[in-house]
């Protein structure tokens, strides 16, 4: 299997709501919104919304049971302090649910988290530790 992420898919309890927030809160512009599922292109990685009842019975789970946390978070990585700090009032700003503000880290950064109105945990972060090309990719130091 090739080293490679190419789509991330959240389940959500309300589509449109779900689009919205992505689309309104983060500026993100659906890619496309066909046959039931929002799609959203962040060069090179899809992020998919998709019903959680249908997520389920296409992963053959039941949809039952699943709680507020789901054992993964989403990140993303910024330039600086400064940076997560400005996305952070922004999220405040527009009403996002934010269970952990931006904090000194003990690995040495600065991170904080947000939801979606689905309870998928966003952490949004800066690693002094981690490059960052120009394209906003990490650069992973070696070793």
């Amino acid at each position: 299997m090739e080293k490679r992420l190419t789509l991330v898919t959240l389940g959500v309890v309300d589509l449109e709501r779900a689009i919205a927030f992505y689309r309104d809160v983060l500026g993100w512009t659906p890619a496309s919104t066909a046959d039931g599922v929002a799609f959203f292109d962040l060069d090179g990685l899809v992020v998919a919304l998709w019903p959680h009842r249908d997520l389920a019975a296409d992963s053959g789970l039941s949809p039952d049971g699943l709680g507020a946390y789901h054992g993964f978070a989403l990140a993303q990585n910024l330039r600086s302090r400064e940076e997560v700090d400005a996305v952070f009032e922004q999220l405040r700003d527009r009403g996002v649910h934010i269970p952990k503000p931006p904090v000194d880290t003990d690995w040495g950064g600065y991170s904080g988290y947000f939801t979606d109105p689905d309870g998928h945990h966003w952490e949004v972060a800066w690693n002094p530790f981690w490059p960052m090309r120009d394209d906003g990719r990490i650069e992973l130091p070696s070793g």
